[in-house]
């Protein structure tokens, strides 16, 4: 299956359709009548879809196993076609749309199992996904038009001991969300280098900046120091969601110091300097990060 370990939870849902046509209304007749031999074929069937729903991932290898916290299986009658609806939700990192068709599907077998004594020319057609909501196609924010810098505050990486990965990911992951980085620099763990390097960017225009390092508890992990001051409002949230997202994976994510907050209209962000705590970091807040560039600009939440 598709690694999906690094995506977020959120809330998703899909609506899927079929259709099962039957060739008389005597068959329409004894469904609504409830005079099919078999049982009531709308609760029977609906029952079957609920099943179905849930056994998603039992039948098609590549699905995931999920919760499903809502399903709705909907009938309507139009001339001699029965159209089947399968409404799913879930909170969960990855879409539903396969269970919601799958569930479809079902009922519509299920019915024709029930009619086949009756009706021999029944048809199942037209079983399609309606609408799914949810994940990262939702989020129409884009970076285009934002320039970054990325600073990397790492004693060890500037006296050349040890090499940059961290901000190289932060880089990649920038570009993945079209935010073009405009400047990268490697400067030692001093408050006031790191100050002046922020207020360097900010007469520049950088939009976005982006440190790594210095978010830890050695003595010379000063980042959250120098970059606090400088704020005009702090964002607790974008912190308090690295840190979530993080110690689902570590139990270390509580020990980090990220900041996050404003000056004027740029954006500043300070995450960890190990390379698996910046990319992660950065799954952890993009795309959505990017909504403050449009409420910036004047549009709303």
């Amino acid at each position: 299956m598709v690694n999906i370990t690094h995506k977020n939870s959120t809330l998703r849902k899909a609506l899927a359709e079929a259709v099962l046509s039957v060739s008389s209304q005597d068959t329409i007749d004894a469904i609504v009548n409830n005079k099919v031999p078999k049982g009531n074929v709308f609760e029977m069937s609906k029952t079957a879809g609920l099943f179905a729903a849930k056994k998603t991932s039992d039948m098609i290898p590549d699905c995931h196993p999920l919760p499903i916290e809502y399903t709705s299986i909907q009938f309507e009658i139009r001339d001699l076609d029965i159209y089947i609806t399968s409404e799913i939700h879930t909170i969960y990192k990855t879409g539903l749309e396969v269970e919601a068709m799958h569930s479809a599907s079902v009922v519509a077998l299920t019915m024709y199992d029930m009619l086949k004594p009756i009706d021999k020319n029944i048809e199942i057609r037209n079983i399609r996904l309606i609408e799914k909501k949810g994940g990262k196609s939702d989020i129409k924010d884009s970076g285009e038009g934002i320039d970054a810098s990325v600073i990397v505050c790492s004693d060890s990486i500037f006296a050349g001991k040890k090499e940059d990965k961290a901000g190289k990911a932060i880089i990649s992951s920038l570009e993945k969300n079209n935010v073009k980085t405009n400047d990268y620099v490697i400067i030692p763990d001093e408050v006031l280098e790191i100050q002046n390097k922020i207020k360097s960017d900010i007469e520049n225009g950088i939009d976005l900046i982006m440190i790594t390092g210095g978010t830890g508890l050695s003595k010379r992990d000063v980042t959250p120091e120098a970059v606090r001051p400088l704020l005009d409002r702090e964002i607790p949230g974008i912190a308090e969601a690295i840190r979530s997202y993080g110690q689902l994976r570590t139990p270390y994510s509580m020990l980090s110091r990220s900041l996050a907050g404003m000056i004027g209209d740029t954006l500043i962000i300070a995450l960890p300097g190990s390379t698996k705590g910046a990319e992660e970091s950065m799954d952890a807040i993009f795309p959505g990060i990017l909504h403050i560039y449009k409420i910036l600009n004047g549009g709303k939440h």
